[in-house]
């Protein structure tokens, strides 16, 4: 005989006799930065000068650079992410993927919900072939042969 009661499904973290399960911030950063770096026209995840002082001297891992996470009493996630988009990547569209990304990803992994993802763009990162200082005037003439 089948009892008429809905015994809803427990979550891995609804169990209190068994104690807590908590992600550390790190976990989470690592999940952003993977998450991130798999979105097209991301050429990397990292932050500014501060980030690379403060790594100096808090002794952080270079891992969690450029993505900062915080959370609040109702276990929401709030993060911030630095990231450097690849030249010719339309800004706003990567930028927006990338949320929807790390948003996806964070709640998939961890179970916990996701308030916001703020995206800082710090910089372009041009091709390997062409580089800022490269003077590309002698490539408006065609090459002529040499003569003695």
């Amino acid at each position: 005989m089948q009892s008429s009661e809905f015994t809803p499904t427990p979550r891995f973290d609804d169990q209190p006799e068994l104690g807590d399960i908590k992600i550390n911030h790190n976990v989470v950063a690592s999940i952003v930065r993977l998450a991130t770096l798999q979105v097209p026209g991301v050429a990397g995840v990292g932050g500014g000068i501060v980030d690379g002082i403060s790594e100096l001297f808090a002794k952080r891992e270079s891992d969690h650079r450029g993505v900062k996470v915080s959370e609040d009493n109702d276990d929401t996630y709030a993060i911030e992410l630095r990231l450097i988009v690849n030249y010719g990547a339309e800004i706003g569209k990567t930028a927006y993927d990338v949320q929807i990304s790390v948003r996806k990803q964070v709640i998939a992994m961890t179970g916990k919900n996701v308030s916001k993802v703020d995206v800082i763009i710090e910089g372009v990162r041009l091709p390997n072939d062409l580089t800022p200082n490269q003077d590309k005037s002698d490539d408006l003439w065609p090459d002529a042969p040499a003569t003695d």
